[in-house]
């Protein structure tokens, strides 16, 4: 049998036989100890994020110190997120793909929206290049895999001139969102080019967008 399926049983034992949530809070207090992830306050922070957010519907939340407190109840799924941090409440909300998630987790613990940013638009950049086989970067990167003429990789099946026209933009629009967000916060100090919730969230919109949109594209 497996660890966490052990726990589990131990857990459900101990509840069933006591009908108290004692143990259960006890086991969350040891697991979530500081000490356990001094060189990893990464995994602390999510892993508190994350179990806010189901003990909230029962009256509870973690502080800092990784201990288990009382706390005004929640009754919606909304307000119990936003305990997690509300930025990655809102992307939760709009159901932001999880490739978004994937390359910028780190950086939405610590609401680090600059760099955020940046991890979710290289992340684009990487996807790419994984799906078309090729080495390159940005616009170069960009306008070889989605031509028109001699596509690598297309997002319909290229047979109108609607459907070209849409191939045409989405390459614009990729190749925009290098130039307009991905190399400023790739050069430019963070200080000297400020990142707001807002900006962050909409941008983290369009990244989900584009991954959606090669979800459904093709390798000719």
């Amino acid at each position: 049998m497996t660890k966490w399926k052990r726990l589990f049983n131990a857990l459900a034992e101990a509840q069933n036989k006591y009908q108290v949530g004692n143990h259960l809070i006890m086991f969350i207090n040891r697991a979530m100890n500081p000490v356990n992830y001094a060189n990893n306050k990464v995994d602390f922070d999510w892993r508190k994020d994350e179990l806010n957010i189901v003990l909230s519907f029962s009256g509870f939340y973690i502080r800092d110190n990784g201990e288990v407190y009382h706390s005004k109840k929640e009754t919606t799924l909304k307000g119990a997120r936003a305990r997690a941090g509300h930025l990655k409440s809102l992307l939760e909300d709009r159901k932001v793909h999880h490739e978004v998630l994937k390359y910028c987790r780190i950086e939405l613990v610590e609401k680090n929206y600059f760099h955020a940013v940046l991890e979710a638009t290289k992340g684009i950049n990487e996807r790419i290049r994984n799906m078309s086989g090729l080495v390159t970067d940005g616009a170069d990167l960009v306008n070889t895999t989605f031509s028109v003429k001699k596509p690598i990789i297309a997002i319909n099946s290229l047979k109108t001139d609607t459907e070209k026209s849409e191939q045409k933009g989405f390459s614009n629009l990729l190749i925009g969102l290098f130039g307009a967000i991905r190399n400023p916060t790739a050069h430019a100090p963070k200080i000297t080019w400020p990142m707001s919730e807002q900006d962050a969230l909409d941008i983290l919109t369009l990244v989900s967008f584009i991954h959606r949109k090669l979800d459904n594209a093709v390798k000719i």
